[in-house]
């Protein structure tokens, strides 16, 4: 058990909620992120019955003020934050490359790229405060870029320009904010979760969601010693 604090975005369903599930039954304290409050109180009553130490909060990653207000009550109530995870999440459509909207391509970055940058920096002076703390990133095999240019993959055939690129960015994002947070003793690395059944693809994905947590729980509780600036999937290196 261990009396750390994770907060979670995009907690309410799925591959968040059942991180926040595992995690919460390790003896986290479970800050529960949803960008609907009502949906949040929901997911945290089921998670209450198990015994987990849960709050809601509202947050929506793509909001300015939405992500100051979620890092000032948890500043109020804690002081600090010892794992933060960065899992919300938007698909956009599958539109041809060639012809999908920029406004469409915009809208994917302000919560998947744009997103993880406004909340991590925004809960910086608490994952400070920790000591030693864990930044996870939620991205993507669609965002290896070795992955996608090999056509004996099978996701070079998954050729979505906003969400690809937008995991790629990520990638790329937690390898510069782990060196720059590296002195103040932060880890920051990202987990690819896999083709796992959500509502993101109408439940056609192969893996469970308590296979997609396993490896953002192990690296949400690495210690000082763990790794950073890494990419990982199923607890081992993923290709760039």
């Amino acid at each position: 058990m261990t009396n750390k604090s994770v907060l979670i975005t995009g907690a309410n369903k799925s591959i968040g909620y059942e991180t926040a599930r595992q995690l919460g039954l390790l003896g986290y304290r479970i800050w529960l992120g949803s960008r609907d409050a009502e949906r949040g109180a929901i997911a945290a009553q089921k998670l209450s019955a198990e015994g987990i130490d849960v709050r809601v909060i509202a947050i929506d990653v793509a909001d300015d003020e939405s992500v100051k207000n979620a890092a000032a009550t948890v500043s109020a109530a804690n002081g600090k934050l010892d794992v933060l995870i960065n899992n919300a999440g938007i698909p956009g459509s599958y539109t041809a490359p060639g012809a999908q909207e920029l406004s469409e391509i915009e809208t994917v970055y302000q919560t998947n790229v744009f997103g993880p940058i406004r909340t991590t920096q925004a809960f910086l002076p608490l994952l400070r405060a920790s000591g030693q703390a864990n930044v996870v990133m939620i991205s993507s095999g669609l965002g290896s870029l070795t992955w996608l240019s090999d056509p004996a993959h099978p996701y070079h055939a998954v050729n979505i320009l906003a969400y690809n690129s937008s995991k790629t960015a990520l990638n790329a994002i937690t390898v510069s904010l782990a060196k720059d947070f590296a002195k103040d003793g932060i880890k920051v690395n990202a987990a690819d979760p896999g083709y796992t059944k959500t509502d993101f693809n109408h439940h056609t994905g192969y893996r469970t969601v308590e296979q997609a947590a396993d490896t953002i729980v192990w690296l949400a509780g690495q210690d000082a010693s763990g790794p950073t600036g890494g990419f990982y999937f199923e607890r081992s290196q993923a290709p760039w």
